[in-house]
């Protein structure tokens, strides 16, 4: 297949998420609180609650000062005293459910969201995952998805006490003293001013702190996996470097974000500050003319530090609602990616037991207008035969074997097997059908049980021994520290090229697929171990519609069709006698083709 640049959602600008606005984001967020209407309810009620208790304490303090101190009424202490202690214990109480009920609420919204997200990122086509690094798509699941629910759960939550606080104050404090009031609210100008700057400002640099995030992250991870190669060629120095560019980009952003709020927050605290100060100055004046008494003043400086509390409060939300739309923006991008075959809840299972004939009608393949990739594909395989597929890198060999399980679906024509078009079967139903042996095994994270019972969950320990046995690892693995429950460590590491080929193979007869996608591997292998795996593969290979991707003379001589590919088309076909007779390129190949490899003996003829 040919080699097509994949560029990354954070060095490609066309990739990155689009633009939504702050509502749009909570309207969608709102959706995951519907099953925890309830906790929701809890949660609004114990911070009301706790926010009702706070305003006893400002008309207390006044009324210790008036009526208790200034009139020496020493009985009505001890009471006043105690009710005051009460109301801060019972505000503490209900707090304290609170953070309660809110830490469940919140851990399983962000369980519920980002299971949601994982799921439909298992259900995008593969061309997603050919476009975006891994690094990009782990930072979203992880930390953009907490993002996101602090919009809602925190900021919906502590946004709207925080108003009703703001309002219930004002009603108190206007009903207290109107002049002062109005007072207070002289820096209101700029409280608002500065939010709205702030909110039409921050967006972008938010943007730019996620992306770079999302960078390093990515370069973290792709470093991670190749750190073998990094070490085998010396590059730390290299990557070293690249790392610091990725990390000083993320400083970067981040101490713009900062930068900013830095500034905003000062400058929103001084002018809650200068409220104050105002209300000191000319309530002073009111208490030194006998107008006002000194509780009262006092009382209402405690309730308007209530007043501008929320206010402070708010300005935070507000910065913490800019970052939640910036991660939003990514993770309902993946969630608003079309998945594969949308509408797979129309599309038909298999009526009976696949046979495996397979049929590739007229198909073409494009990645867009000016890389066509496959051009009028034809081929016929009945069932049971082995299909050869040879021709040099690039020539769209791999390509063709990836629409039959529709890891791409065709541009144009159609592909069959058994006779039902494939489009119109629902991906399980299809892939169920077959099974793929890739050339570089992949192996999961855990003990080789579990990578060979991947191929059939419900396997017995039988059926297990026998799949194990067929691929010729069973002996290997017996003798492994822990046997099948052995660890072979992330991407198989801890066994060999052969072993890990092995395993792959037993998880695909295991499957008991009747169609195989073969990228025959046994390049990098001994000879002894080559000729075990050339045994799994023929056992895997019986009585199955196998597409083998060949790289030796020796496999393609067995095969039933061979199909020559070049430049995404078929360009000579038949038996292995056939195509030396034809005398065309197969012919050529074979003649200076004995121990190497086709692709490369392909290079060879294309250099001639």
């Amino acid at each position: 297949m040919a080699h097509h640049p994949q560029p990354s959602a954070e060095d490609d600008p066309t990739l990155t998420a689009k633009s939504r606005s702050t509502w749009e984001i909570i309207r969608r967020v709102a959706i995951y609180l519907r099953p925890y209407k309830l906790m929701a309810f809890g949660t609004f009620v114990c911070a009301l609650l706790s926010l009702a208790l706070s305003f006893a304490y400002p008309k207390l303090t006044q009324f210790v000062i008036d009526e208790v101190i200034t009139k020496r009424r020493t009985e009505l202490l001890t009471p006043v005293m105690l009710g005051l202690i009460g109301a801060f214990l019972l505000r503490d109480l209900f707090n304290s459910l609170r953070i309660r009920i809110n830490n469940i609420f919140e851990q399983n919204v962000i369980y519920d969201m980002r299971r949601e997200v994982y799921a439909k990122l298992q259900r995008l086509p593969v061309n997603y995952f050919d476009q975006r690094a891994s690094g990009d798509l782990m930072t979203r699941v992880i930390e953009d998805v907490n993002s996101v629910e602090r919009v809602l759960i925190d900021g919906t939550e502590q946004g709207t006490v925080s108003i009703l606080s703001v309002v219930g104050v004002l009603i108190i404090l206007f009903s207290t003293n109107a002049t002062l009031a109005a007072v207070a609210l002289i820096p209101l100008p700029i409280l608002g001013g500065g939010a709205l700057w702030y909110t039409l400002t921050a967006h972008r640099r938010y943007r730019a702190q996620r992306r770079a995030a999302s960078a390093m992250n990515a370069l973290l991870m792709d470093n991670l996996q190749g750190v073998r190669q990094i070490k085998a060629f010396g590059r730390e120095p290299h990557e070293d470097t690249r790392f610091a560019r990725r990390a000083d980009d993320l400083r970067e952003g981040t101490l713009g974000v900062m930068r900013v709020w830095a500034m905003y927050s000062p400058a929103m605290s001084f002018a809650a500050a200068l409220g104050s100060g105002l209300v000191f100055w000319v309530g002073g004046r009111m208490v030194l003319g006998g107008s006002m008494t000194l509780g009262e003043l006092v009382g209402f400086i405690f309730y308007l530090a209530l007043f501008y509390e929320p206010v402070a409060r708010l300005h935070g939300l507000n910065q913490m609602m800019q970052a939640a739309r910036a991660a939003g923006e990514r993770v309902f991008d993946i969630l608003d990616t079309p998945a594969e075959r949308a509408d797979a809840s129309r599309h038909q299972t298999f009526r009976a037991m696949v046979r495996g004939e397979v049929m590739y009608e007229n198909v073409g393949f494009s990645y867009g207008p000016e890389n066509i990739v496959l051009r009028n594909i034809s081929l016929r395989a009945k069932p049971g035969e082995m299909i050869a597929l040879v021709g040099p890198t690039g020539a769209g060999k791999s390509t063709l074997v990836n629409l039959l399980p529709a890891f791409y679906e065709v541009t144009s024509g159609h592909i069959t097997i058994d006779g039902e078009t494939i489009s119109g079967i629902s991906l399980e139903s299809l892939r169920a059908q077959i099974s793929v042996v890739s050339q570089e095994a992949f192996l999961f994270n855990g003990t080789v049980r579990e990578n060979i019972l991947y191929g059939k969950l419900d396997a017995t320990e039988a059926e297990l021994l026998a799949a194990s046995q067929a691929a010729n690892c069973h002996e290997f693995i017996s003798e492994l520290p822990n046997g099948y429950d052995s660890r072979v460590g992330e991407r198989g590491v801890k066994l060999s090229v052969g072993e890990k080929q092995r395993v792959s193979i037993a998880r695909a007869l295991l499957k008991n697929a009747p169609i195989l996608i073969l990228d025959e591997a046994t390049a990098s292998v001994d000879t002894a171990t080559e000729r075990l795996i050339q045994e799994a593969l023929e056992r895997l290979m019986a009585n199955r519609t196998s597409f083998v991707i060949a790289h030796r003379l020796s496999t393609i001589r067995k095969a039933d069709q061979i199909l020559v590919m070049r430049h995404g088309q078929i360009i000579e076909r038949g038996t292995h006698e056939e195509l030396l007779n034809l005398d065309g390129l197969y012919a050529r190949l074979a003649r200076i083709q004995n121990t190497t490899f086709i692709e490369e003996s392909f290079e060879k003829l294309s250099v001639a």
